[in-house]
């Protein structure tokens, strides 16, 4: 799969790709996962936004939020998701991977803390981040914080 990956601020986004990254996150967010919430929560505005795609369509996607936005002490990667006509090609983890390199540049001096869906657990570990806290709720779904420290080898 070759896949074209672009990271942009959200002053910098097309009001065509915004369309799609909306598009997409609700797709799968509110609609597959059955999740009634509000997907716009003011964050957008300060993070980059990382899309991949392949022949000119979106299929992958994640936010990279800077410190202070969603953590006072850490960057993070949020809303990711894949969607599902390119589900079991491992797009998760190159979309990961590419997340987590992305913004190891963009914030090279903080964690990465993650609010991780807790039947993901296994998944984020292999990406060289633990678990912190208790599981907890969010939106009806469980979920779990994990942090990947900033010094944490590349995930191969």
């Amino acid at each position: 799969m070759n896949i074209n990956w672009t990271c942009t601020s959200f002053h910098d986004l097309s009001p065509e790709s915004l369309y799609e990254i909306l598009r997409l996150r609700s797709e799968v967010f509110v609609v597959e996962q059955q999740c009634i919430y509000l997907d716009m929560d003011d964050k957008d505005q300060s993070s980059h936004h990382l899309m991949g795609r392949v022949e000119g369509k979106l299929l992958a996607y994640a936010r990279l939020l800077p410190p202070g936005v969603s953590y006072p002490d850490a960057s993070s990667i949020g809303r990711v998701v894949s969607s599902p006509s390119a589900r079991n090609q491992g797009l998760g983890k190159i979309l990961m991977g590419e997340a987590i390199l992305r913004t190891s540049n963009l914030y090279p001096d903080v964690n990465i803390k993650i609010g991780a869906q807790l039947y993901l657990l296994d998944f984020y570990k292999s990406l060289g981040f633990d678990p912190i806290g208790e599981p907890y709720l969010e939106d009806g779904i469980p979920h779990i914080e994990m942090m990947r420290l900033k010094k944490s080898p590349f995930p191969q």
